[in-house]
């Protein structure tokens, strides 16, 4: 068996400081790393991709609504074409940055509301779809497991890679449950550790009813702004490992 860890980072901008990104790098082998739109700024991005670089980890560009007051985590109201244009922008800003740091960009996986609103629209992935194929075709394109995303992710013609959440719950359609509601965020190591081993090693969930829903996913996201959440992804990657599980990025399972 082998699965791919991924994780927000590079979601600090000017003096404000979000996330243990140096420490999570220890842990990951894909970072999704804010365009500055949600999160992040020209700095920030730099950095993050050049810390990426140096300890080998996998990059994928993280875009979200334009939405900073609210971390991308409020729903816009946005047109096929302004959700097409503002990926098309934050792929492309992104993709420069590693093009001066001389790696690729593995993937694209968008962010919060943006993510959540793809996951059940189709217009909406479809936009998402159509622009990462055209600003990054040799992307590989992260997707919550059997979402509309993924869908138009196949059709526009791109690889894709089924995406499970270690700290979120979820509900019996196989949606993550709303942050807005109790009990949608798991903190406790040990309930996540339990929740991580079904998806990758039994193929499935729990979710917040206590029913169990199939779900196959090649990467699993760990929040980086979540409390020790550095400390956390160290000891779910470690568990794993000692199950004879490979952790590896997503492009080397494809």
């Amino acid at each position: 068996m082998r699965i791919d860890i991924n994780a927000d980072v590079g979601e600090s901008y000017g003096l404000y400081k979000i996330g243990e990104d140096h420490e999570l790098f220890q842990s990951i082998t894909s970072a999704n790393i804010a365009c500055g739109f949600h999160a992040g700024d020209y700095n920030v991005m730099f950095s993050s991709v050049k810390l990426a670089a140096e300890r080998e980890v996998a990059v994928g560009a993280h875009p979200g609504y334009p939405d900073i007051q609210g971390f991308g985590r409020r729903n816009i109201e946005m047109t096929p074409s302004e959700i097409y244009n503002c990926v098309v922008y934050q792929i492309g800003a992104l993709k420069a940055f590693c093009d001066v740091n001389g790696i690729s960009l593995q993937h694209v996986k968008p962010h919060g509301a943006l993510y959540n609103k793809g996951a059940s629209d189709a217009q909406t992935a479809k936009a998402i779809a159509e622009a990462t194929y055209d600003a990054a075709p040799n992307a590989i394109l992260f997707g919550l497991a059997g979402s509309q995303l993924l869908k138009q992710a196949e059709i526009a013609g791109l690889k894709t890679a089924a995406e499970a959440f270690a700290d979120r719950t979820y509900t019996e359609d196989g949606y993550l449950t709303p942050r807005s509601k109790a009990q949608s965020v798991l903190t406790d190591r040990n309930l996540i550790l339990e929740q991580v081993k079904n998806i990758v090693i039994h193929k499935k969930v729990r979710t917040l009813s206590g029913s169990w829903i199939s779900l196959n996913a090649e990467t699993i996201c760990f929040h980086g702004d979540g409390k020790n959440s550095a400390a956390i992804t160290r000891f779910i990657r470690a568990e794993l490992e000692k199950e004879g599980i490979s952790v590896l990025s997503a492009g080397d399972m494809k």
